[in-house]
């Protein structure tokens, strides 16, 4: 059972590294073109949202993947939540 548990998290953290390398870019493009008219803030907020239950849910559930994926995600989302704010058309 313990030898499932530990290629289960494998997948895990596979899946952790894949998905937050895949939104790294859009938080550099951000960056750099100064560019959030395509981001809703309504709705990338509750995504922020979102990212915190899920490491809340991680660190209860002591998932190392969900863990590392969230707060990677969680600082990255946290990053472009301030570029809309500082970089919108007001």
């Amino acid at each position: 059972m313990l030898d499932n548990i530990d290629y289960i998290e494998g997948v895990g953290l596979i899946a952790a590294c894949l998905t937050t390398y895949a939104f790294l870019p859009q938080v550099y493009k951000t960056w750099k073109t100064k560019d959030v008219s395509a981001f809703s803030l309504p709705t990338f907020s509750l995504f922020f949202i979102g990212i915190v239950f899920w490491l809340v849910y991680g660190i209860y559930k002591e998932s190392l993947s969900m863990i590392l994926a969230n707060t990677v995600t969680l600082v990255s989302s946290f990053t472009l939540l301030v570029f809309i704010y500082k970089y919108r058309k007001r």
